[in-house]
């Protein structure tokens, strides 16, 4: 009887323990969400994405050191793991081998005393340039910024300096060089985000960083000693691009202007706040690179002073996005990945357990058309493995509201839709996702206006932000083609809409109080063909 008395005392203790822990790490949590007090089998039940990557606990943002080697794709992000706010910044770590199916790893670095540590890069050191390969071994090298908290709270300018580590285990385990660090802070407050690539016609590493108004870029032949090249952006006489507040996480790289032998270079500029429809958004800009200076492309420059179309993603929902290193797709494109939140409100989504989640991966193109140069995006071919039940109907005349499926057939928290529209021209068109709760998500295309647009004004859970619903999204439609083309993305917390072979992107997260069951259509015009519609259920999760 004493012995079961002792160990009913031990286990009350334990109870203690355990509970204590847990109200301690709420209160490092800088003030957990308030909004939302369900269990956690209902949140993981009702948010937890099928197909895009969360980290199992803990804060998520910008994407960090994506690359590909040996078969593996690499995703490091910014990671806070002890709570669900934006804390002391670790770079978390996933592998795939096919960018859509993820597999969580350990933490690759944490902070030190140097400071914090935020948003960079890393690249597959082929040729062991910067010497820390041994035995015939590859290095990886991850070029990150240190941001020092201690200076940053005695109110110093140079808060932000640059750093690398390095791993002999393809990106599993890390050693920080103990030189760091490789860039000290040349007196300016926001300096960071390195994205470093081998520019072969120059034989040389070339870095682009973010320097608050402007991007800086470095060049090196080791990774360890650098040298200022340029900068782009801030401009005496001119504002380049957007400015309404501070550049970061930028990206550069060529690529080939499809269907032809002429390539461009592309320099990806992430702006918060300052995106087309509020908050955080990424711009970009076409042009050339002679090894050290980016210049605009004269007809690229023309078309952005007309006015500024030249977004990544016109959704308030795929910010600090930046490209995978060592591979291209087979016609040289780039294949990316977006953080799925917006700054304006991710510290408040209504979940518990984590915060946060990544876009699909997406393959990047260079069109040129009659005016310009543009990008579009595409979902990356390996989610069509994926797929799964399939309906498929054509020739749908609309009147009014139609039902086209439910989730009887196709579960719409993990969907693929495909859309052929003949002649546009005939009107708009508006999707509606809803649920048994009354939610309601809206999305299409308004015709008297030429733009497509997304409103999540009742779609569950809008209350822990003044300005997350508080007004439709807009994007300008690019093409002018009669045919009007989309692809959709479905998961349980996100919409991502690829129009006109992903001339125009739109992507944006919800939270509805029951999963979406049903998709409709709506028009005024009585004339309304959908030509075509496939819809496929992803097995996935």
């Amino acid at each position: 009887m004493e012995n079961y008395r002792l160990r009913l005392f031990v286990a009350f203790l334990g109870l203690c323990v355990v509970l204590s822990c847990k109200d301690q790490g709420q209160k490092e949590n800088v003030g957990n969400t308030s909004l939302s007090e369900v269990s956690l089998d209902t949140e993981e039940g009702l948010y937890r994405p099928n197909f895009h990557f969360t980290p199992k606990v803990g804060w998520m943002n910008d994407p960090n050191g994506m690359f590909h080697y040996n078969g593996y794709y690499h995703l490091y992000y910014q990671h806070y793991p002890d709570g669900n706010k934006w804390g002391p910044m670790h770079w978390g770590h996933a592998i795939s081998t096919d960018m859509v199916s993820w597999k969580e790893q350990p933490i690759a670095l944490y902070p030190d005393d140097k400071g914090y540590i935020f948003s960079g890069s890393a690249v597959v050191d082929l040729e062991n340039t910067s010497g820390f390969g041994t035995g015939g071994q590859v290095p990886i090298i991850a070029i990150f910024t240190y941001h020092n908290m201690d200076i940053e709270k005695a109110k110093g300018i140079d808060v932000e300096s640059q750093a690398i580590a390095y791993s002999l285990d393809e990106g599993l385990t890390w050693t920080k060089y103990s030189g760091n660090p490789v860039i000290q802070n040349p007196g300016i407050r926001d300096f960071r985000d390195p994205k470093v690539s081998w520019n072969e016609e120059h034989e040389k590493w070339v870095m682009v960083l973010a320097a608050q108004d402007k991007v800086m870029f470095y060049g090196s032949k080791n990774l360890k000693n650098w040298e200022l090249l340029s900068d782009f952006g801030a401009d005496l006489n001119k504002e380049i691009g957007t400015h309404g507040g501070v550049w970061e996480c930028p990206d550069l790289f060529p690529i080939p202007v499809q269907g032809t032998d002429e390539v461009k270079w592309v320099l990806y500029v992430s702006v918060n706040p300052g995106g087309p429809n509020g908050g955080s958004a990424t711009q970009y800009f076409i042009g050339d690179f002679d090894g050290s200076k980016f210049t605009m492309d004269k007809d690229f420059e023309a078309a952005l002073n007309k006015g500024q179309n030249h977004w990544i993603d016109f959704g308030k929902d795929n910010y600090a996005g930046v490209t995978f290193s060592n591979i291209t797709s087979k016609d040289g494109g780039k294949f990316y990945i977006g953080w799925m939140s917006n700054w304006e409100y991710a510290n408040e989504v209504p979940t518990e357990t984590w915060r946060s989640a990544m876009t699909v991966a997406r393959e990047v193109k260079l069109i040129k058309d009659s005016q310009s140069y543009r990008l579009a995006f595409d979902p990356v071919d390996e989610i069509d493995a994926y797929k799964g039940v399939k309906y498929k109907k054509e020739n749908i005349a609309v009147e009014g509201e139609l039902e086209l499926i439910n989730s009887e057939k196709v579960n719409l928290s993990r969907a693929a839709i495909n859309f052929n529209i003949a002649d546009i021209k005939k009107g708009g068109f508006t999707f509606k996702l809803g649920n048994k709760k009354g939610d309601e998500l809206s999305f299409g295309y308004d015709a008297t206006d030429n733009k497509f647009f997304i409103d999540r004004s009742k779609s569950g859970q809008i209350g822990f932000s003044d300005t997350f619903s508080s007004k439709q999204s807009i994007a300008p439609r690019i093409s002018i083609s009669e045919k009007l083309s989309g692809t959709i993305l479905l998961d349980k917390t996100s919409i991502e809409l690829f129009f006109d072979e992903g001339s125009t992107v739109m992507t944006e997260i919800f939270f509805p109080n029951t999963p979406f069951e049903m998709l409709s259509i709506e028009t005024v015009n009585q004339d309304f063909v959908l030509d075509s519609m496939e819809i496929n259920e992803l097995n996935i999760n």
